[in-house]
């Protein structure tokens, strides 16, 4: 067995696996393959590697002699011939949902693609998601992004000089982002205002010191696996309303709504952008499936009627090393599923979790909602 771990696209710092992972893995009589500079990013370097029983070689040898390839990203679609050898698995973040297309052509190429992105949602799986371990870091993040961006204090002060009001921060979804938005912005000193349409999130959040802005008459999401749901058009008058009423007050807004396979709902409208004083600073962690609000650009900062709309889908990207650790923490997890005590690739097709995340498999695409996608 060969597990091979391939550098990212430019764009992205982290890594599938720093050291601490493949030492794990290397420790099992695993052999471990690392594109030169795969980790450089992460602060993780070639001979930390090396120090970890893993060999340093060319992108190409990783591609062609390993067994299970881990890359973040989709595989390079000029490389596909390369990995056109039959069982050759690949597994990473692929939103299949997004790129039904490419699932196709992956599909084509023989290749075997787990996407951990597309894991059940269960008890069983949580030591396996990246969706959450991410997305804990991107929380956090994005506190500290509005901070840096918003001119004024984040806590109340009194001086001799006056007093300073707190900043008053509003959160758009009490996912894992939003809760570590919470306590972040809380630990700061901000008043904070919570909207979820999941009633259950209630008492997480003002477990952490925040209030929780009640919509009545929401469908229910409890099996949307922490995800928005598509809700009535009598509901999203009255969530916008009440929204709206929130937004005015707000010096900080962070976003964090999506609904899996589809355009990220718009929950802040111009007129409520146009409601915003000065120097606001609205951080949408939606961008990169459309954004929570409708001027929102992906990694771009749009000023809209002077505030801030920062479209940043990848903050966790801000911080390699952990998310890296993080990442390849739930990898190892997911690979203790797949391979067997012989250290032989074994793809149980009766384990939830196998299946769940299965997209492509012997030439065709296999997960349902992929199909029809």
């Amino acid at each position: 067995m060969i597990i091979g771990l391939l550098k990212e696209p430019d764009f992205e710092t982290r890594v599938s696996m720093v050291a601490e992972t493949v030492a794990a893995i290397t420790k099992k009589g695993i052999t471990v393959l690392v594109e030169e500079d795969a980790g450089a990013k992460a602060f993780c370097a070639n001979d930390e590697y090396e120090k970890a029983g893993a060999t340093i070689t060319t992108r190409a040898n990783v591609i062609t002699q390993s067994t299970i390839i881990a890359v973040i990203h989709p595989p390079v679609a000029t490389e596909l011939g390369q990995y056109a050898v039959q069982g050759k698995v690949c597994i990473g973040m692929y939103q299949p949902l997004f790129h039904p297309g490419l699932m196709q052509e992956y599909a084509a190429q023989q290749l075997t693609v787990f996407s951990l992105d597309m894991l059940p949602r269960t008890t069983r799986a949580q030591s396996m998601d990246v969706l959450s371990s991410q997305a804990n870091i991107a929380g956090y993040k994005a506190v500290l992004t509005a901070a840096a961006s918003y001119g004024r204090y984040f806590p109340m002060f009194m001086t001799a000089a006056g007093s300073i009001a707190p900043a008053k921060v509003l959160i758009l979804g009490a996912g894992v982002a939003g809760l570590q938005a919470i306590a972040t912005a809380r630990r700061l000193g901000a008043v904070v205002e919570v909207f979820d349409t999941r009633p259950a999130v209630k008492e997480e959040v003002m477990s952490l010191g925040a209030k929780f802005v009640e919509v009545e008459g929401a469908a229910d999401a409890s099996k949307a696996g922490g995800y928005a749901v598509e809700q009535t058009e009598e509901y999203k008058q009255k969530q916008q309303q009440r929204i709206a009423e929130s937004v005015a007050k707000a010096d900080i807004i962070i976003t964090t709504a999506q609904i899996p396979g589809k355009k990220a709902p718009v929950l802040i409208t111009e007129a409520m952008l146009q409601s915003m004083r000065n120097g606001s600073v609205v951080i949408d962690l939606a961008a990169a499936t459309g954004g929570n609000t409708p001027v929102t650009q992906n990694a771009q900062t749009v000023h809209y009627n002077g505030v801030s709309i920062i479209g940043n889908s990848s903050l966790q990207s801000t911080m390699p090393a952990d998310a890296s650790k993080l990442y390849g923490k739930n990898l190892l997890n997911f690979l203790q599923l797949i391979i067997d005590k012989e250290n032989q690739l074994h793809l149980n097709w009766e384990d939830d979790l196998v299946k769940g995340a299965c997209i492509t498999h012997e030439g065709a695409v296999v997960h349902e909602r992929v199909v029809g996608a």
